[in-house]
């Protein structure tokens, strides 16, 4: 075994150790060969204490007492509860406490036998931030029926004022308009308090699921390079290494995200302007995303007219192509076609051939956290298209779609020409 090989298995290990979400492997008998830090942190126990026990010491009633008919019968049948599924179960703590946790169990063959990898995460903290979104959405229905009731009583009372006063025209106006006034502001207010409980509970939700998920792929691959130590067994640690770069890439995509529509949205983010060659920009651009790229899927890229250069941002301009490009190649399978066209205006045409995007969710494609009713099982944060809008507007740029369900989706970016 090389230093090269024993780095890496030592930095695995490392990453394992250092993960917040647990980590168990047993044997088919159900005995913990491994456990690491967090696992032992999240159940209260010392490394010692666990390795070489059943793994049933973690589980309450009666759980338990059923785990080993479940394994013998899963040996027997073949037949899944939990395996390869992941569900939410109850964990039970060595002081006697019980928790919620998420469970995703994993079959591992091995050259001369069979062992399960056991990923948990503790769901205390999230179920705590759920029962506190519900606790908020009451608050706020509340609310809006008691500011309801308020206008109803506002509006009650200017009515008979204006019948005792009908001779009193200018003052009866002045009051209606002001009612109007009112009510449009107190409209905006409830209109605004809603629509930020429901960012807050859709963020939440879809922040738990899109970090859970690499991270699952992380750990589970870094735990099965270390089973491949044969030098013949390269080519299964090259797909687990490619698996584990492509859950990080993920992990940064989404960080990156946020932090963009934060910048955005709290005005730190500006446009420098500099005379920049596009042609060279997206060819950047496909160059970063190479690696990603699924079987049979190309770049094919073409210019109409002559390439000039022109005043622009280089790096906004670049974080638009790679945006509309890694949608390109996550959502079809084929040639991705980009065509550039220098007029009056510069024009980037990106068009995939993939899934499409259903004509009633295109009007809402550009939303903060929207995403297409076809892409549900489909990695993303439903942030992309909303921040290369508003990276255009920094550019004074445009964007467009033409898109046909099941035939493929085609993005136009417009952007002035200054030199």
């Amino acid at each position: 075994m090389d230093n090269t090989y024993l780095d890496l298995a030592q930095r695995l290990q490392a990453i394992i150790d250092m993960a917040t979400d647990g980590i168990l492997t047993i044997d088919s008998e159900g005995s913990i060969e491994s456990v690491n830090f967090a696992a032992c942190e999240i159940f209260g126990y010392h490394q010692s204490e666990l390795l070489g026990r059943n793994v049933k010491v973690l589980m309450p009633e009666p759980d338990k007492s059923k785990h080993d008919q479940y394994i013998s019968n899963y040996h027997t049948t073949r037949k899944p509860k939990i395996i390869g599924i992941g569900r939410e179960v109850t964990g039970l703590k060595k002081n006697g406490d019980l928790f919620p946790l998420r469970l995703a169990v994993s079959e591992v063959v091995l050259n001369d036998r069979i062992i399960f990898t056991g990923i948990v995460h503790d769901l205390t903290e999230y179920n705590q931030a759920k029962s506190e979104i519900i606790s908020l959405n009451k608050d706020l229905e509340k609310k809006v029926s008691e500011r309801t009731y308020e206008i109803e009583e506002v509006v009650n009372k200017l009515l008979k004022t204006n019948r005792d006063l009908e001779s009193e025209i200018i003052e009866r106006k002045y009051a209606e308009d002001q009612l109007v006034k009112q009510g449009k502001e107190l409209k905006i207010a409830l209109e605004k308090e809603k629509e930020f409980g429901d960012l807050k509970s859709r963020f939440v939700s879809m922040a738990s699921h899109e970090f859970r998920t690499p991270l699952a792929t992380i750990l589970s691959s870094a735990s099965l390079i270390q089973r491949y130590e044969q030098s013949d067994q390269q080519t299964s640690r090259l797909k687990h290494v490619e698996r584990i770069k492509s859950a990080v890439n993920n992990l940064t995509g989404i960080l990156n995200d946020f932090l963009s529509l934060s910048k955005l949205e709290e005005g730190k983010l500006t446009a420098n302007f500099s005379l920049i060659n596009v042609p060279e920009i997206v060819q950047s651009a496909i160059d970063d995303l190479k690696g990603i790229l699924k079987p049979d899927q190309k770049f094919i890229v073409s210019v109409t007219g002559k390439p000039i250069l022109i005043l622009s941002d280089p790096q906004l301009l670049k974080n638009i192509l790679f945006n509309l490009f890694s949608n390109a190649i996550k959502y079809s399978d084929d040639a991705i076609m980009v065509r550039m066209a220098f007029n009056d205006r510069m024009l980037i045409e990106v068009q995939d051939f993939g899934i499409g995007i259903p004509e009633n969710d295109q009007k809402h494609l550009f939303d903060r956290f929207f995403r297409a009713s076809n892409v549900s099982n489909i990695q993303g944060t439903g942030l992309g298209l909303h921040i290369i809008k508003q990276y255009l507007s920094l550019i004074e740029g445009e964007i467009a779609l033409v898109s046909e369900y099941h035939k493929g989706t085609t993005f136009t970016i417009s952007i002035p020409i200054k030199n």
